[in-house]
C-alpha cells in the first residue's frame, strides 16, 4: 500500500503496529492492549513526518518482551481507534464492504436499511450482540477521546456510511436488530433453602472456576437463566453442571438463539407492546428477556428455528411499515389502548 502511495505521487511510509506504539498484553489469539499504548502511540507520531501518510499493519502488536501477538476478531478496527483516539484525529474511518452500519444483517433481511448515526454505547452492543461491521471493543478508544467513527464501503465509497458519536437522546423508537446463533440456555434453579447472595455468589464463583462467560442473564432469588455461546468449551460446561448439582436443579436446552434490539429503553414499554404482539401472532416463544444495563439493549433468548420469522417481522414492524400487526401507538391523551379490540 505505501509503495503504491508513493508510486503515484502521495508520500507514505510503511510500519508495523509496535513501531508506532500497538503494545498489548501476551494473550495471543484475544490480546489487549496495555494502558500504556496511549501515550506509545502520542510518541511515535510526534517523530513521523506529518507530511506522510503512515499505513500501519492492524490486527497485530507486541507484548512486554517483544513478542507479536494478534487482538483477535475485528482487531484492525481496534488497531484504526487506538490511532486515531490518541492522535486526537478529528475523525476515524473504518471501511467495509457495507454503506454503514445497517439496520438488520442483510444476509437475513433483504430489506435491511443503512443507519445515519449511533451512538458508540449503541455500537458496541451491536457488535457484542453478533453484528459483524465492528470490533466488541473497538469503540472504546474513540469512546474515551471522543472521536467520532465513520463506517464507509469500500465497494460503494460515494455512500455516506454511518457516523458513531456521542449522542442525545435518540428520535428512533429502534435503531437496529442483531442476533447470535447456537447459544445454549442454562436455567439453575436453588434446590436449598439460601438467601440471593449466597445463591448468586456460589452459582458465578463456579463459573468463574471454570472460565465460562455469559451474554444474557435474568434472575431472582432462587433461580437464574443464562446464555452461554458456542464459543464456551462443552466440558467446561459439563463441569460447571457437576458443580452446581449439590445445591441447584440445571437444565441445559441447546439451539437457542439471542436476538437483540437496540433500542431507546427509556420507551422499552412502547418497543416491548409492538415485539410482544408480533411474537403472539407468529406463535413465537421467548424463553428468557433481559434488558442491559447500558440501557440501549433489549435482548430475547428464543428456539434457533424461530429466529429468522422473529427478525424478519420485527424488522417490517420498526423499519418497513409492513407490519403484522397494528404497531402499538398511544392515544392523544397518553392511555394506552387496548391490545384487544371488542368486535
Amino acid at each position: 500500500m505505501a509503495a503504491r502511495l508513493n508510486q503515484i505521487g502521495v508520500p507514505a511510509q510503511a510500519f508495523d503496529s509496535w513501531d508506532v506504539g500497538i503494545l498489548t498484553n501476551s494473550n495471543f489469539g484475544d490480546a489487549k492492549l496495555l494502558p500504556t499504548h496511549e501515550s506509545a502511540i502520542k510518541n511515535a507520531f510526534s517523530r513521523i513526518d506529518p507530511d506522510v501518510v503512515a499505513v500501519v499493519t492492524g490486527f497485530i502488536g507486541h507484548d512486554p518482551n517483544g513478542k507479536i501477538t494478534t487482538l483477535g476478531r475485528g482487531g484492525s478496527d481496534l488497531t484504526a481507534t487506538a490511532i486515531g483516539a490518541a492522535c486526537g484525529l478529528d475523525e476515524i474511518q473504518v471501511w467495509k464492504d457495507v454503506d454503514g452500519i445497517l439496520s438488520s444483517d442483510p444476509r437475513m433481511v433483504p430489506n435491511a436499511v443503512p443507519v445515519k448515526t449511533v451512538s458508540y454505547e449503541e455500537a458496541s452492543e451491536l457488535a457484542y450482540f453478533g453484528a459483524q461491521v465492528l470490533h466488541p471493543i473497538a469503540m472504546q478508544p474513540a469512546m474515551k477521546g471522543n472521536v467520532p467513527v465513520r463506517v464507509k464501503n469500500s465497494y460503494n465509497p460515494s455512500a455516506e456510511g454511518t457516523v458513531i458519536s456521542h449522542m442525545d437522546k435518540p428520535d428512533r423508537l429502534v435503531t437496529a436488530i442483531t442476533c447470535k446463533r447456537g447459544v445454549k440456555l442454562m436455567d439453575i434453579q436453588s434446590t436449598q433453602m439460601m438467601g440471593a447472595y449466597g445463591f448468586l455468589a456460589t452459582v458465578f464463583g463456579d463459573f468463574e472456576k471454570h472460565r465460562l462467560s455469559v451474554d444474557v442473564l435474568a434472575s431472582s432469588e432462587v433461580s437464574v437463566s443464562l446464555t452461554l455461546d458456542k464459543k464456551q468449551d462443552m466440558n467446561q460446561i459439563n463441569a460447571v453442571c457437576k458443580e452446581l448439582a449439590p445445591y441447584a436443579d440445571v437444565t441445559l436446552k441447546e439451539e437457542r438463539a439471542i436476538l437483540t434490539l437496540i433500542a431507546d429503553v427509556e420507551r422499552s414499554s412502547d418497543v416491548l407492546a409492538t415485539v410482544f404482539r408480533v411474537f403472539s401472532s407468529q406463535d413465537i416463544r421467548v424463553e428468557m428477556m433481559s434488558q442491559g444495563a447500558s440501557k440501549v439493549n433489549i435482548s430475547f433468548v428464543l428456539k434457533d428455528k424461530c429466529l429468522e420469522d422473529a427478525v424478519l417481522n420485527l424488522h417490517k414492524c420498526f423499519f418497513e411499515d409492513q407490519c403484522v400487526v397494528e404497531p402499538f401507538k398511544k392515544s392523544e391523551d397518553n392511555a394506552s389502548p387496548p391490545l384487544i379490540r371488542a368486535p
